[in-house]
């Protein structure tokens, strides 16, 4: 038996997928989300994708089975928070910050949502990878500023409105544009924290 035999068609995958750098995957990831958020999932092809990034469709097909896995790897390559980092030494401060931050990418986010919508009703390891993407990082970042708020005295461990922050903040980059037809910048963000994130923490 050969050792290619012996170590079974995973390896012999695995040594294919390393052929690509990072920065080349990378590349295929930011244009199938490019794509995604331009054109829509359904429209999205892997004879587009691979067009666009001038290499063959059957890269691509080795290295993602279908469109839809390959959709999830892009999703999962982005699993980094944009709030990390934030620590001004005030919750309110941070919080402001923290609607800055959305509102960097609060309009490419929103257009991936808006155009995976119908997908990932039909895709759970699509939905499960949005969230670990666009969802759970974020999420999970501004829990751990109110923590620190928490811890600092600022605001109350017991407090209601604690629970409510991420849906607050969060719910109003997918609201925004179905209520007025406008993305949620920062302008808009910052303004209603202070009006109405701070105020419900009880602060100023």
């Amino acid at each position: 038996m050969t050792s290619q035999a012996a170590d079974g068609p995973e390896t012999t995958a695995a040594s294919r997928r390393s052929k690509l750098t990072p920065e080349r995957e990378q590349e295929f990831f930011d244009a199938v989300l490019d794509q995604i958020r331009e054109c829509g999932y359904d429209a999205v092809t892997m004879e587009g994708i691979a067009a666009s990034t001038r290499c063959s469709k059957s890269t691509l097909y080795r290295q993602w089975k279908t469109k839809p896995q390959f959709v999830v790897a892009a999703l999962r390559s982005r699993r980094t928070s944009r709030l990390t980092g934030i620590d001004t030494g005030s919750l309110a401060d941070d919080l402001r910050e923290a609607a800055r931050a959305a509102g960097d990418w609060a309009v490419k986010d929103t257009k991936l949502l808006q155009a995976l919508g119908h997908a990932v009703t039909q895709d759970a390891e699509l939905a499960g990878a949005l969230r670990e993407a666009l969802v759970e990082p974020e999420v999970a970042a501004l829990k751990e500023i109110l923590r620190r708020g928490v811890e600092r005295g600022e605001v109350a461990a017991g407090h209601p409105a604690l629970e409510f922050v991420p849906a607050q903040l969060f719910g109003l980059l997918r609201v925004r544009p179905i209520l007025e037809g406008q993305y949620a910048d920062q302008d808009y963000l910052v303004r209603f924290t202070e009006v109405a994130v701070l105020p419900a923490l009880g602060l100023t």
